[in-house]
């Protein structure tokens, strides 16, 4: 990754995956699996984060909400899709709440990255941005 792009990820606060995004490790991620399958992998993967309560679970619209209370302030937005039988997709966005400065030094791309990896271990990948 270039420095501006390091630079561009370490001044703000939040971050979020996407289909055709420009950083290939921030693209969205498949999964051969069914939809129910991935969302319960994700609120489990949610609810395992230290100090992280899942705030809202909406199923219909695949959306997950979690957030942190005690250090790191993080409030995350997981969105899974089913694309095809047995491809879904995940994004995620990730905001942190700093108190005294207004970006987070590469913290919010940081906790995605690690999400998506845990993410991997659980549930057969299948690629990233596989629809871009």
């Amino acid at each position: 990754m270039s420095v501006w792009k390091k630079l561009k990820y370490a001044l703000t606060n939040h971050c979020e995956t996407r289909e055709t995004h420009e950083d290939s490790e921030l693209r969205s991620h498949y999964y051969k699996a069914t939809n129910r399958a991935v969302i319960e992998a994700v609120k489990e993967l949610l609810s395992s984060l230290p100090n992280a309560e899942l705030l809202s679970v909406s199923e219909e619209r695949g959306e997950l909400c979690a957030q942190t209370r005690r250090g790191k302030k993080l409030f995350i937005v997981a969105t899974v899709v089913s694309v095809r039988p047995f491809e879904t997709a995940v994004d995620f966005s990730v905001t942190t709440e700093t108190k005294v400065l207004p970006f987070d030094f590469g913290s919010s791309r940081a906790v995605i990255l690690e999400l998506y990896r845990k993410l991997d271990a659980r549930l057969p990948y299948i690629g990233s941005g596989l629809n871009g």
